[in-house]
């Protein structure tokens, strides 16, 4: 065995689980959301807003143009052993980024009279809208399940190249069209933030 290989054997054996207690942080994050919507803090809906969307979008810039590349070219072994210790940190994260992004980001466009505008800003309103709809159904429902389904896979003693396989090919064209949108949100953005 060579020193790669037995080196990520070390790594997966004693790799973490989903450890279940993070959905202690998970709710600590929607409290902190549903009171900031419910005393109507401009300031404070904006910082959860900004700060969950520049995390969200900066983790999956990173994951998708980074990562993903570095992984592609990893033995199995080492990409067997950087999921099994990324995924457990990730599988919490993005998903409550996602929902604290889009609906702090509709209640402060509320606040700010967003919604009400007219056409042609509305345009750029209803923009930001169906970008962050597309990207929080696609994280949630695509690359969410793909991602455990993957660990889940590696977790095994034998796991299954084929079928990582597959589903890798349908996660990178994924990964790929998310970082597409990421972009795109950004320059949305830009726009609110400068005047319509």
């Amino acid at each position: 065995m060579s020193h790669t290989a037995t080196l990520a054997a070390q790594l997966t054996d004693d790799a973490p689980g989903i450890d279940l207690r993070n959905l202690g942080w998970v709710a600590l994050s929607f409290a902190v959301l549903a009171g900031a919507v419910w005393v109507d803090n401009i300031w404070l809906l904006n910082f959860i807003h900004v700060m969950a969307g520049v995390l969200w979008t900066g983790i999956d810039l990173f994951m998708g143009f980074v990562m993903g590349p570095i992984m592609r070219r990893l033995p199995l072994p080492a990409r067997r052993a950087v999921v099994l210790r990324l995924m457990p940190r990730t599988l919490f994260l993005l998903p409550t980024l996602s929902v604290l992004t889009g609906v702090a980001g509709w209640y402060h466009a509320r606040q700010l009279g967003f919604l009400d505008m007219p056409w042609p800003a509305y345009g750029w309103v209803l923009a930001a809208l169906v970008i962050v709809t597309i990207l929080t159904i696609q994280g949630l429902g695509v690359l969410l399940p793909t991602n455990l389904l993957v660990y889940l896979e590696m977790r095994k003693a034998q796991p299954d190249g084929a079928r990582i396989g597959r589903l890798m090919r349908r996660y990178v064209y994924a990964v790929g069209f998310q970082g597409v949108l990421q972009m795109a949100i950004i320059v949305v953005m830009a726009r609110f933030v400068t005047g319509f």
